[in-house]
């Protein structure tokens, strides 16, 4: 093989192998409850990089697909706002059936928002034109939407009517439901090994743990309670009703990460057998004549590579960043007024992609 037949071979080869994930641009959004904006997280350096002002009753978030725009439930106005990701600057107030909570994005771009007013719905807005086409009728206020990993069907929970609702996203009817004896709060979804769901892990009000469904039998199949506290924490009485309030599965697919407001930790199981292996001690607060005061874990989020989770710190005005492999605190990010809901965008490096393409594109017309 001469060197141009070579050179050329090496290009073609580049162009069909895939971009590294290292390419891609990472960042952990939060949205702050009490306050008026978003923040952004580089978890390179673990530093607040972007602030999304002026939005009040900022709750859900999430991202297109191309990761272009950045949608959040705005409870105040009862909108989907629409945010340019780059600029951070608001494209749009899309009007809701009525005040949301919630939100999540199919792979289509579909939007989901879970409306938290009786009757309870679920809307759904059309990406390409940023209207609401459907409302979605489901028994109860609606607290928490999820799409599952196949992009099939969404996933719901009233806290009023203890109901898990499973909507499939090609008929945009309701599949099936299940009723448990508690509040869904948060939940997670565990994907079979060719993407289908497997089992849906939901935290329930008024106990310090989760509830397990199996997706294709459609029933509790166990119910999981956490570690009692060893330390009293305070913290104010309305968090009582919810004291687990933040649950994710690992990339990986290896364990499941739950949060725990009495216990001011994060514990670890493994996923196949529930079994516990870890737990990590979150920040605390600690005042002259008074006990320590918990950071109130809420929601979790991880980067792609598994590496490290993110704990949003409700009453301590900060997110906390493990690391995943030694279970520790690495990092406390300040943030703002009570956040919570929390979320990871990854933005594929498409300028570098672009570049190898066009030279390996040159090189095979040389």
């Amino acid at each position: 093989m001469n060197a141009y037949r070579l050179i050329r071979h090496l290009w073609i080869l580049l162009l069909l192998a895939p971009v590294p994930a290292s390419a891609d641009m990472v960042r952990i959004y939060i949205t702050n409850s009490a306050g008026d904006s978003i923040h952004v997280i580089d978890p390179a350096t673990n530093k607040v990089v972007q602030q999304i002002k002026g939005i009040e009753g900022a709750h859900g978030i999430a991202f297109s697909p191309d990761g272009e725009r950045v949608y959040v439930s705005d409870e105040l106005n009862s909108t989907l706002d629409v945010f340019n990701r780059k600029s951070g600057k608001l494209l749009k107030q899309v009007a809701l059936s009525a005040h949301p909570n919630n939100i999540a994005v199919a792979k289509d771009g579909r939007i989901v928002v879970g409306i938290a007013r009786d009757p309870g719905a679920l809307d759904i807005i059309d990406p390409a034109t940023l209207e609401r086409t459907k409302s979605v009728p489901v028994n109860g206020r609606l607290h928490n939407v999820y799409v599952t990993p196949d992009s099939k069907y969404v996933v719901t929970g009233s806290i009023r009517t203890k109901i898990i609702t499973v909507i499939d996203l090609a008929t945009e009817q309701p599949a099936w439901e299940v009723k448990l004896d508690k509040g869904i709060r948060p939940m997670t979804i565990e994907a079979n090994p060719d993407g289908s769901t497997k089992r849906i892990f939901a935290q329930l009000s008024d106990f310090n743990g989760f509830a397990v469904v199996d997706f294709a039998t459609r029933k509790e199949v166990a119910r999981i309670e956490l570690p009692k506290a060893t330390t009293d924490f305070e913290t104010d009485a309305g968090r009582a009703s919810s004291p687990s309030h933040g649950i994710g599965v690992a990339p990986d697919g290896k364990t499941l990460w739950v949060t725990s407001i009495p216990n001011n930790a994060v514990f670890v199981y493994s996923l196949d057998d529930l079994k516990l292996v870890g737990e990590v001690a979150l920040p605390s607060l600690k005042l002259k004549g008074l006990g320590p005061i918990s950071a109130v874990a809420n929601w979790v989020t991880f980067t792609p590579d598994g590496k490290t989770v993110y704990v949003s710190n409700a009453g301590l005005r900060s997110v906390s960043a493990i690391d995943t492999k030694s279970m520790k605190l690495v990092a406390v990010v300040p943030v703002g007024e009570v956040p919570k809901r929390i979320n990871t965008l990854v933005i594929p490096d498409r300028a570098r992609a672009a570049s190898i393409s066009s030279s390996a594109r040159r090189a095979s017309l040389h």
